[in-house]
């Protein structure tokens, strides 16, 4: 991976909340010319920063520093600004005005936003400031983040492999000491994947908290219950705070300000999904990993973690699905995904694209294609009652974690596999897909390398609005497992 022994970027002392530009110390611009240099040592090599605004964030960095010089008091400018002079990245699914908004597809090559998504805006005006937009799969729907107008993201720690989607950009960005924050949306497990792979921090909030509007592909009829945005960091602390601006009013709705006192928690822990025959069996090192995380939970807390086995989460890729594509109250069905395919330009037919595809002729790419064609969708005959099975199972979970509970679960069932390898096990991110329809809060948190120098993880599961008890398991386990490491390291 590359190097960052040399890097200012990676060296910099955490940006907390906060004014991140503290007086005297450092200037604002100093903090952005750090990460705009980071990112032209590295991005060579991964590919994850798709278009940059470099000479926008100086000019930024620029008014925070004369803001800071003549501005009111620290707390006054800390409580309008809590994000003051923060380097962001921002997926490039979401607007940011004057960025490219095409979400992989060739037909959106020209589309450059206009405005910017609520949760961009919000950012900027806590003072944030962007870097420019990161890579993702094409349309959002596929695990290894690679499409015909930007080429493939790698994965810092090894550029064989992959980084993981659909904010796999924003995953390999953070990874590789780039951007102190990253914007995702995670529909399928499409923050938590790339933090995995890429060992950073990824929160899926709770449902319906933080608003998805200005991106593309925007989830319609039921996909707008499971569809998330959320923050992605190599520090745990961060999440909160930036989860805090990108809520808005809807933060009101999380328990942030509780005080978490850990040895209350009831732990409890699956190490897999039981065994679903479309999913790979979860790799001896991640289980090695969890089995760490308990016996730690348990000695340093005094607590006792909780053996479970839930039946239904063998279905979870069944269950995501026929979720997925059912009718919301209204009776409205999903938006078809060759109708998206079709943006900007013909009709798609998905078998004459196959064909293309196979002669290199095809601007798409296979699972973008396979998609659309549904070649994926098993029978989904019996969907009635896997819909119901999802209820049935969403009941099981609140109950069982109730008002003061957290369900370790493995990230994914192998650590970042090597490019194109995602085709042969498509079915993988039930891991993480399966909480999208059942809306319960996830923070994916690193747990170190394994010994091959890749990231490993576990997901941390609350009941609905109690995201405050992951975040807090995420910092804890932060300081005993060592959080994000710089690639190039080992």
């Amino acid at each position: 991976g590359p190097g960052g022994s040399g890097s200012r970027a990676a060296q910099r002392p955490r940006l907390t909340a906060g004014p991140a530009v503290p007086r005297g110390q450092v200037t604002c611009i100093e903090v952005v010319e750090a990460y705009v240099e980071r990112i032209k040592e590295v991005n060579p090599l991964i590919n994850a920063v798709v278009k940059d605004r470099f000479e926008e964030a100086l000019q930024e960095a620029q008014q925070v520093d004369k803001l800071l010089s003549e501005g009111p008091g620290d707390d006054c400018l800390e409580e309008k600004f809590p994000l003051l002079g923060v380097p962001i990245t921002v997926k490039e699914a979401f607007s940011l005005y004057g960025m490219p908004n095409t979400s992989g597809l060739v037909n959106r090559r020209n589309v450059i936003a206009t405005s910017d998504a609520t949760v961009v805006s919000r950012l900027k005006q806590a003072g944030a400031i962007p870097l420019g937009v990161t890579n993702c799969s094409e349309l959002c729907m596929w695990y290894e983040s690679s499409n015909r107008v930007y080429g493939r993201t790698n994965n810092p720690y090894d550029l064989q492999r992959i980084v993981g989607g659909s904010s796999g950009g924003e995953g390999s960005v953070l990874a590789a000491a780039c951007s102190v924050i990253g914007v995702g949306s995670d529909i399928g497990g499409s923050i938590r994947m790339p933090a995995f792979f890429n060992g950073v921090f990824g929160h899926k909030p709770t449902t319906g908290v933080v608003p998805n509007d200005g991106q593309f592909p925007d989830a319609h009829g039921v996909r707008t219950s499971y569809l998330c945005t959320g923050p992605m960091c190599r520090y745990a602390e961060d999440l909160e705070p930036v989860l805090r601006v990108m809520a808005g009013p809807g933060v009101s709705k999380l328990k942030l300000s509780e005080k978490v006192s850990l040895e209350k928690i009831k732990f409890h822990c699956m190490d897999h999904d039981g065994g679903s025959i479309f999913v790979s069996p979860v790799d001896k090192e991640i289980l090695q990993a969890q089995k760490k995380v308990v016996e730690h939970l348990e000695s340093d807390l005094g607590v006792r973690v909780q053996r479970v086995a839930i039946h239904k989460m063998k279905y979870s890729f069944q269950i995501w699905s026929a979720m997925m594509s059912s009718k919301d109250s209204e009776g409205q069905e999903a938006q078809r995904f060759t109708d998206l395919l079709g943006d900007h330009g013909k009709p798609v037919w998905p078998l004459w694209e196959l064909m293309k595809w196979l002669v290199g002729m095809s601007s798409h790419t296979l699972p973008a294609i396979g998609n659309a064609e549904k070649l994926v969708n098993l029978n989904l005959s019996g969907k009635a009652k896997l819909v119901s099975m999802g209820k049935s199972l969403q009941e099981e979970m609140e109950a069982l974690l109730g008002p003061d509970g957290v369900l370790l679960y493995p990230s994914h069932p192998t650590i970042a596999p090597k490019h194109h390898s995602p085709i042969c096990m498509p079915f993988n991110f039930a891991y993480t897909a399966i909480f999208n329809v059942l809306g319960l809060p996830v923070t994916q948190c690193p747990l170190g390398l394994g010994s091959e120098g890749l990231p490993l993880g576990i997901q941390l599961v609350a009941a609905a609005y109690n995201d405050h008890l992951t975040l807090a398991v995420a910092r804890y386990l932060e300081k005993a497992f060592g959080g994000w490491v710089l690639p190039g390291k080992v």
